[in-house]
């Protein structure tokens, strides 16, 4: 393809992610694909160099560190046509300006849900096995578990309720389909029909939290869902239940989670909390009924290269004049995560 008809792209994002989602054999297709200066990378739109580069910029690579591209960004490039974000939800990032223009949006949120989905498949197993309660112990006893102490361990025949039909979620409903769990899942945009497609029963999200031995979240982070998990709701857990929050921390009350944590009744798996990080002083961090961490559901190190995968073939999809593949509809925002 001659040079002169490749699009013009820009990197927008922190520059320390940049080799890990692009490693040489992507970058040098990118090279091929558009016209790109790989020493630029945008991460602060009021710089002179930024601005000159989005003055021409056809398409946007985006990634975390991406200054949120609102009416000013938009402005600043009147030649755009497309986004393609080497991340997850572009919900916090394109700004109306861009969706009311018409201007394209990928993402490679589905390349992202694939270790979210993974890392809750993990957890949840590790869940019924009763496995971080077994490791507390035995780090006091150095003694093997008794009969009774096992008695109520095991994955066979245990209800995980899914909430949320995002796309990790039913990744996750995927992963979940060889085990022989009873999987619940709630989704307002999910009827029965769909939900046994998916390889759940479709219940009430109070359904879900009563019968359920393990929740899973995957609801998307909107007004509406904020909170979703709240003091009534975390009440009708059964005693003992295992919360699993790979989303995001605003969809459970904290203070009635920690409460519930402080006082034994349920256990939880945390991957994302609110705040995020939890303050110093919090007693998740120490808890024996709380597995805790910093946010490493998602794409981390050579998981990286995925997402990068992705937006490169967004960007030879472009270039040749098909359909972007991964293309993200503004209408749809509210539905997934």
């Amino acid at each position: 393809m001659p040079s002169a008809s490749l699009p013009r792209a820009v990197f927008a994002m922190d520059p320390v992610h940049l080799p890990l989602l692009f490693p040489e054999p992507l970058m040098a297709r990118l090279r091929r694909t558009a016209e790109i200066d790989t020493a630029l990378v945008v991460d602060d739109l009021s710089d002179p160099a930024a601005a000159a580069a989005l003055a021409g910029a056809e398409v946007l690579i985006t990634g975390w560190g991406c200054p949120r591209l609102d009416e000013d960004a938009a402005a600043a490039a009147p030649r755009l046509r497309a986004v393609l974000h080497a991340a997850g939800s572009v919900r916090s990032l394109v700004g109306e300006a861009l969706w009311e223009r018409g201007v394209a949006v990928s993402s490679a949120v589905t390349g992202n849900a694939v270790p979210v989905a993974e890392y809750t498949l993990a957890m949840i197993l590790l869940a019924g096995k009763d496995a971080f309660a077994h490791r507390e112990r035995f780090r006091r006893t150095h003694a093997q578990p008794t009969p009774a102490e096992t008695a109520g361990t095991g994955n066979l025949g245990r209800v995980v309720g899914v909430i949320g039909a995002s796309r990790v979620g039913r990744r996750l409903l995927e992963l979940l389909r060889p085990f022989d769990f009873d999987v619940l899942l709630h989704d307002p945009y999910v009827d029965e029909a769909e939900a046994a497609g998916l390889g759940a029963r479709a219940v009430s999200l109070e359904d879900l939290l009563r019968h359920s031995d393990i929740v899973s979240l995957h609801a998307p982070d909107i007004p509406e869902t904020r909170h979703l998990l709240d003091r009534a709701r975390l009440a009708l857990v059964r005693d003992g239940g295992m919360l699993v929050n790979t989303s995001r921390g605003a969809l459970v009350d904290h203070v009635a989670l920690t409460d519930e944590l402080v006082a034994g009744r349920l256990h939880a798996v945390l991957d994302v909390t609110d705040p995020e990080p939890l303050p110093a002083d919090s007693p998740l961090y120490d808890l024996p009924n709380v597995f805790l961490t910093p946010h490493i559901a998602g794409s981390l190190g050579n998981e990286l290269e995925r997402l990068g995968r992705i937006v490169v073939e967004e960007l030879e999809r472009l270039a040749d004049g098909l359909p972007l593949a991964h293309e993200v509809r503004h209408a749809d925002l509210a539905k997934v995560a």
